[in-house]
């Protein structure tokens, strides 16, 4: 039985781990794929800010055609003539504030666009882990079931034995059969789940058949470090990606004001210039053909006069857009430390209760073995068996939860206050079963049927 058991209990023990699964994600999944991508575009379209500070050049070429008619009194005098040219110009700004503004803007936007990226790194690394354990809960708890069909199935005999011997009633079969078709459904359920789960893993990871390495016993949960939750808040409020994708917004809106302001500023362009005209049939002025060459330089200075108003109301509303967007980084702070006390208050919550699952599980296993010696010898009834047997398999399956709950949990904490790094999966990698050790539950002790009495000869029917 110790054997069946085991086999019932063993999960692949050999198979891909959280970091591997993880880089075939960070190469595949369309969510990260589609961040990276705006990434690249942001960070193009931030480049294009500088454009206002460089020279532009510029070549133009032109061919015309002109028909003149000239009448001098009763004299009509016709004739035509081309017009060929080729120039290039330069412009360079000298003094244009809003180019300025501009581009301040276009290095936040590529501050943000980093921020953004980082984001989307974090919610890989937490959907990675998430769909990594949901396999591991939903392996578990197929076999858990399928090791309590396997104990009822034994009680359920040990009460037919025991019936046709005389030592107990029809009763005790029935509640036998009962829990023994209620495993029987419960499996069903807990495959068709364990199917779904390994669906969207594989989904994730592009990789058909994914087969995550489960956790190796004993199991060890990390300790939380800073045990501080005004610690962990504090981080958050340097360095969480949400703020500083908030405080470079305020950024860009205080730049926006000062570009609006620069509508009522002078600019000042230097210019730079060389032409060819030629004129094979002459010119309006004389039929003689000419060739002309102009080189140019100089300085073009404007000045907004008046514009309708337009450049006042443009500086209240950016004033105004610059008020919410402070508005939004004390909103996002305050989310961000409610998110991180949340997580925080979890986490310890969550390994409370593995604790405690944990003097569960030894517990509800004492009580199995003494409701089993207890019926056995005429004390207790088969449904407290049966009861005693649900209990600590239930028990076992709320403990392998609670266990992936508190090493997700310690992820969603680290996302929380936005220092969660890939590198972090590495800790949790280190705890997996990936030198054939025994996977998750596999070792803890289930409860047995004990030895059966032989039955006495059956009295010959007539």
């Amino acid at each position: 039985m110790a054997v069946l058991f085991a086999a019932v209990l063993a999960l692949p023990a050999h198979g891909q781990s959280l970091v591997e699964l993880y880089e075939l994600a960070r190469g595949y999944d369309a969510v990260y794929q589609a961040a990276r991508a705006q990434h690249d575009a942001t960070l193009a379209r931030a480049a294009q800010a500088k454009a206002g500070l460089l020279p532009t050049v510029g070549l133009s070429a032109g061919v015309a055609h002109t028909r003149q008619e000239v009448t001098p009194e009763n004299a009509l005098t016709s004739r035509g003539f081309n017009t060929r040219n080729i120039g290039i110009n330069a412009t360079q700004p000298i003094y244009r504030p809003a180019n300025w503004a501009i581009h301040e803007q276009g290095k936040r936007q590529s501050d943000i666009a980093h921020v953004q990226l980082s984001q989307a790194e974090q919610d890989l690394v937490v959907r990675v882990a998430q769909a990594y354990f949901d396999v591991l809960a939903s392996q578990d708890s197929v076999a858990l079931v399928r090791a309590q069909k396997v104990a009822v199935g034994e009680q359920l005999a040990f009460a037919r034995r025991n019936f046709q011997v005389g030592t107990a009633t029809i009763t005790d079969s029935r509640e036998a059969q009962a829990r023994y078709d209620l495993v029987i459904a419960q499996e069903i359920a807990a495959e068709n789940d364990l199917q779904v789960k390994k669906i969207v893993l594989d989904q994730l990871v592009g990789r058909p058949g994914s087969v995550p390495t489960p956790l190796a016993v004993p199991v060890t949960l990390p300790t939380l470090v800073p045990n501080n939750i005004e610690e962990w808040v504090a981080q958050a409020d340097v360095g969480h990606p949400s703020i500083l994708q908030a405080q470079l917004g305020l950024d860009v809106a205080g730049l926006e004001v000062r570009k609006a302001e620069a509508g009522h500023l002078p600019t000042l362009d230097a210019t730079l210039g060389y032409n060819v005209t030629r004129n094979p049939q002459g010119t309006t002025t004389t039929p003689e053909r000419s060739r002309i060459k102009a080189a140019s330089v100089g300085v073009v200075f404007n000045l907004p006069l008046f514009a309708g108003y337009a450049t006042e109301n443009r500086i209240k509303e950016t004033l105004a857009l610059e008020e919410q967007s402070r508005a939004v980084l004390e909103s996002t702070r305050r989310s961000v430390s409610q998110a991180t006390r949340a997580a925080f208050l979890g986490l310890v919550s969550g390994t409370g209760q593995v604790k405690a699952l944990e003097a569960a599980e030894a517990s509800s296993q004492v009580a199995l073995d003494a409701n089993r010696m207890s019926y056995q010898v005429g004390v207790r009834i088969n449904i407290d068996v049966l009861n005693a047997q649900t209990q600590l398999f239930q028990t076992k399956r709320d403990l392998a939860v609670a266990r992936y709950t508190v090493l997700l949990g310690d992820l969603r904490l680290r996302q929380a206050n936005g220092t969660l790094r890939p590198e972090d999966l590495r800790a949790i990698n280190a705890m997996l079963a990936t030198n054939g050790r025994s996977a998750v539950d596999s070792t803890a002790r289930i409860a047995v049927p004990m030895p059966l009495p032989p039955l006495p000869p059956l009295a010959p029917t007539r």
